[in-house]
């Protein structure tokens, strides 16, 4: 195997991990100059295996298909138990927004103990599970289905939310970067996530430590502007002061 294609497997096994990187990244990961990362970005983006976006590159939309279905499998204790840790958080009676992500469709099924909620969603997964307690008003945002991960997204799904006060947001993330910044990949996610914490009284984000450190593109809010992040231990003491110095509580399992 020449060297080239051992980058462009390294890159590929990088990106099924992260789901998208920097050329900026890339350059430094691989000690070679972002012309060369280039070539190999649009190398193998002609076979159909990455997509290219504006400063990076990310896996291909029939591919993250795949890796939804993988990612739902990833971390799995830790998403149940930081699911169950969130629970004890949401009163009886509450009304509640959830959005996109394996781990707030766990916090869905921990929340089934519970009775007389309000739940205002745009995630069909989410929606049919709540669905399962006679007791939820269920209320599912209109748009766009996307179909890998059955979320709903674009200014449809964003006015509908914006009509609503929930007494809590429950966000998922794709990573977080050192200043703070909550990040995604899909800008039609980030808007309707943007609108789920302008339209809550107390936003949780739930993530399990992984996340930390992750690059994506699209920034969704900083952490100051949410009140309290749930994920699980180890986590650095770099993230734990951050939170503490931007006053968002931390609760770890």
């Amino acid at each position: 195997m020449t060297k080239t294609s051992e980058r462009h497997q390294a890159l590929l096994h990088m990106l099924n991990a992260r789901g998208y990187a920097t050329i900026d990244e890339l350059t430094k990961c691989f000690s070679v100059t972002p012309q060369t990362i280039r070539k190999d970005i649009n190398t193998l983006a002609g076979q159909g295996k990455v997509q290219r976006f504006h400063g990076g590159v990310g896996m291909p939309l029939s591919t993250e298909n795949i890796l939804y279905e993988q990612r739902k499998k990833l971390f799995l204790p830790e998403k149940k138990a930081i699911a169950q840790m969130l629970a004890k958080h949401i009163p009886d009676g509450a009304s509640i927004c959830i959005n996109l992500g394996t781990t707030t469709e766990e916090v869905a099924y921990a929340l089934l103990g519970h009775n007389n909620l309000r739940v205002l969603t745009n995630n069909l997964n989410v929606a049919a599970i709540m669905a399962r307690n006679p007791n939820f008003d269920v209320v599912v945002a209109g748009g766009t289905v996307r179909h890998h991960d059955h979320g709903i997204i674009g200014p449809s799904a964003e006015n509908f939310i914006r009509e609503f006060r929930v007494d809590y947001g429950i966000i998922g993330i794709s990573g977080i970067d050192q200043d703070g910044n909550m990040l995604d990949f899909d800008y039609r996610e980030v808007s309707v996530a943007r609108t789920i914490i302008e339209c809550s009284r107390r936003v949780f984000l739930a993530t399990d430590n992984s996340k930390f450190g992750r690059s994506a593109m699209v920034r969704v809010a900083n952490v100051c502007d949410i009140e309290a992040v749930f994920s699980n231990a180890p986590l650095e003491d770099h993230w734990q002061h951050m939170l503490q110095e931007a006053g968002t509580e931390l609760y770890l399992v």
